[in-house]
């Protein structure tokens, strides 16, 4: 992932964000005090809270539980686990502006003593062995080119038996994709691979199958009404807190072709949860 990362920065740094989403707020006259205040825009995946909650149950989450969120974003599904689930959460980031603005907006909530934010590379974490009950990824894998090195990454940090969930979108059967997407505005750093590439590459990295999903088609729902939400929206008016303010000018565009390549199933979208054997 090295030698990619500072493409994956620029192409994911938008200067000044915790700014922009302030701003936005105020225009909102949106006061936050609950993290779900906070979900039309910071559950950057997916089906948003809908699809982390998914994660949280099927990853078995109990309170008091250590967990790693890897590729965190500005922080949503840390906040909600540690919310909801009353775990205590780390977040690790590529980028410098998410982990920022995740840690105003945690401070915002009073959830700065259950959720913390590091600024680092998930195929090279600064975590000691051992130290996390759960971990896992929500539509972040498909910017890591080397996923072995990411897995065993995961593996090493997790405690013996410790459980591994990811939230995954996979190249499907009709590739090429539709560009640009959220993630790469060219195949440059878009490494996607195939549903039985990555469980392949989760078995040889010494994790057990416990559960394997393809929710593809509740996906490709979601799109279909939020799509009709925004065709329903005045021209030109983005929403107000919406996933735009993290995507910037490119969300519709961006959006759309998420949908299109799901639709002609150019892409998949997965759930699975897998036992690290140690």
């Amino acid at each position: 992932m090295k030698k990619h990362n500072k493409a994956i920065q620029e192409h994911y740094g938008q200067e000044s964000l915790a700014a922009t989403i302030m701003s936005a707020l105020e225009r909102a006259g949106k006061e936050i005090k609950v993290h779900t205040d906070t979900s039309t825009f910071d559950e950057f995946h997916i089906r948003g809270l809908e699809a982390t909650t998914e994660i949280a149950e099927l990853a078995g989450l109990k309170p008091g539980m250590t967990v790693l969120d890897l590729g965190s974003g500005v922080g949503g599904p840390a906040r909600t686990i540690a919310a909801e689930y009353g775990c205590h959460v780390t977040g690790i980031d590529l980028v410098e502006e998410y982990c920022r603005t995740a840690e105003i907006l945690t401070g915002m909530l009073g959830l700065g003593g259950k959720v913390t934010f590091r600024q680092g590379d998930m195929t090279d974490m600064p975590f000691v062995d051992g130290s996390y009950d759960r971990a896992f990824t929500m539509h972040t894998q498909m910017n890591v080119e080397d996923k072995s090195k990411l897995f065993n990454e995961v593996s090493r940090v997790l405690k013996p038996g410790g459980l591994f969930a990811l939230y995954e979108i996979c190249v499907g059967p009709n590739s090429p994709l539709h560009f640009p997407v959220p993630w790469a505005d060219d195949p440059s750093i878009s490494f996607l691979i195939t549903p039985d590439e990555l469980r392949g590459m989760l078995n040889d990295t010494g994790f057990g199958e416990i559960e394997w999903r393809d929710v593809s088609a509740p996906s490709l729902k979601w799109f279909q009404i939020q799509l009709e939400l925004l065709s329903s929206a005045p021209k030109d008016a983005p929403p107000p807190l919406g996933l735009n303010l993290i995507m910037g000018p490119s969300f519709a565009e961006k959006f759309k072709n998420v949908f299109r390549n799901l639709e002609e199933d150019r892409v998949r979208v997965v759930q699975g949860v897998y036992q690290v054997r140690k």
